[in-house]
């Protein structure tokens, strides 16, 4: 969809937008985006966020049950088909959305990440078509902040079979204040008073972030030092998609048995940096079961102080039985 020149903002002379009104953008469709990827893209994925080897099936491309971990297609619309590095910052620049300014990508960060598991993720793009199809669920006004949710679904346009359904809510820091709306209440899911039920720990590496980029999160703030400095960090940090696919890794791990065909869905704010070296401690309660299903709350922090990365975590499980696993 194409905004018409009523919907397009303008900037004025004093440096804000004129005829800026968030309603206009509900339901934009974006122009679809082509992705490919390679069985090799699947396994370097894997090994990124901490697979293990007694979880060779997510390791191994001629494991009987070799599988695509079901979080890989998180960094796709990243990636698209490139096998090459890429300007992450110019692909991640906003294109026109009507009623809205165009987001900054040096001023905006990831609020929050989910995803819903709809078919098996395929273990290559062979033989498929497939794309991202994005729209806006809303933009809205909070704090001078302007925040945009979003919905991606990864599609085989050939057959028009949806296989992951991707939710996000990004942050224009001070890039709000035109009077918009501030959005619905979202659901709160506040770790239990008790202990968990499960605990994983993963500890990064020094060359955490340089792995984890090759996915297709090719921030250079998330390599270069100094780039990072410039943004007002200490230094280079742990992209919060790693830390994500990490918590989402030790989540199947710790409580589905590394099975993917129990993995239904997982979501997750963006509560602090994590930087290269940090341990990561996933904590995970199971807080109710629905019709084969576990509901899951879970927080993930950085073991040394207690900064809490991860907030109102909130996953589904298949319970063993209904997930009819061959691992």
């Amino acid at each position: 969809m194409v905004p018409s020149s009523s919907n397009k903002v303008v900037k004025n002379a004093s440096g804000r937008y004129d005829n800026v009104d968030f309603t206009k953008a509900v339901g934009h469709q974006f122009a679809p985006i082509k992705a490919s990827y390679l069985r090799r893209d699947v396994l370097l994925f894997a090994n990124s966020i901490g697979v293990t080897k007694d979880e060779l099936h997510f390791l191994y491309e001629l494991h009987p049950n070799f599988a695509a971990f079901p979080t890989f297609p998180i960094n796709l619309a990243f990636k698209q088909t490139d096998q090459d590095v890429f300007d992450f910052i110019q692909r991640t620049v906003s294109g026109d959305i009507p009623g809205v300014p165009p987001f900054d990508p040096k001023r905006s960060v990831d609020g929050e990440r989910g995803i819903e598991i709809v078919r098996p993720i395929p273990i290559s793009s062979e033989g498929l078509d497939l794309e991202i199809n994005g729209s806006v669920i809303g933009v809205y006004d909070k704090g001078g902040n302007m925040i945009l949710e979003g919905q991606q679904l990864l599609r085989d346009a050939r057959t028009d079979t949806v296989y992951a359904r991707m939710t996000n809510t990004a942050f224009g820091i001070g890039q709000g204040g035109y009077g918009g709306p501030r959005g619905p209440t979202r659901p709160s899911y506040p770790p239990p008073e008790r202990v968990p039920d499960a605990v994983h720990v993963f500890k990064t590496s020094p060359e955490q972030t340089l792995l984890y980029r090759l996915s297709g999160d090719y921030n250079p703030i998330h390599a270069d030092d100094e780039f990072a400095k410039a943004g007002g960090f200490k230094r280079a940090f742990l992209q919060g998609l790693g830390t994500w696919n990490i918590a989402a890794h030790g989540m199947l791990k710790e409580l589905g048995n590394s099975d993917p065909a129990r993995f239904c869905t997982f979501k997750a704010r963006f509560a602090n940096i994590v930087y290269p070296g940090d341990a990561l401690e996933t904590r995970m309660w199971k807080v109710a079961s629905k019709n084969g299903v576990d509901e899951i709350i879970f927080q993930t922090v950085v073991q040394s102080d207690g900064r809490v990365a991860l907030s109102n975590g909130f996953a589904t499980l298949k319970q063993e039985a209904s997930a009819k696993s061959h691992l």
